[in-house]
């Protein structure tokens, strides 16, 4: 089971960094890990530590606990919602911009949990959007008052 999250989170810092567009060698001087030392992580024949999987992420600009959670350092956080999942899995955003994302989001989510905001079907209109309604059909055609 180690040797599986060893060679899984050699491939997420690969996938990280080929997404980042930068070198091996690149990472290796920006995070100041040699380059045959991160090499061998990424092809899984090395485990990291948690010291250097923060060097790394600093490299990336990614989150260390983001790291620290593929290595199974850390337990993930509880499960995730649609939108978070969302965020996360958008190949387009930075990481930076997804953690703002993410907290805004759980930011507006503890204040409605505060105030006792109970969730309930968003209002529907005729596009299925909200909005206004579509006149009934013995009506159309007609000025509606």
């Amino acid at each position: 089971m180690a040797s599986s999250k060893v060679g899984s989170i050699g491939e997420y810092i690969r996938e990280q960094r080929t997404r980042a567009k930068i070198s091996l060698r690149q990472l290796a001087d920006v995070s100041g890990i040699s380059n045959p030392y991160l090499s061998q992580i990424e092809r899984g024949l090395r485990k990291p530590s948690a010291e250097i999987l923060q060097q790394i992420a600093k490299g990336l600009r990614i989150s260390a606990e983001a790291l620290y959670v593929q290595a199974g350092i850390l337990e993930a956080r509880e499960a995730e919602s649609d939108v978070q999942a969302a965020v996360r899995a958008d190949l387009i955003l930075t990481e930076r911009q997804k953690q703002v994302l993410l907290d805004i989001y759980e930011s507006f989510r503890k204040e409605n949990e505060a105030a006792g905001v109970v969730p309930g079907p968003a209002p529907q209109g005729a596009d299925g959007r909200g909005g206004e309604q579509a006149p009934p059909p013995e009506q159309e055609g007609k000025e509606v008052p």
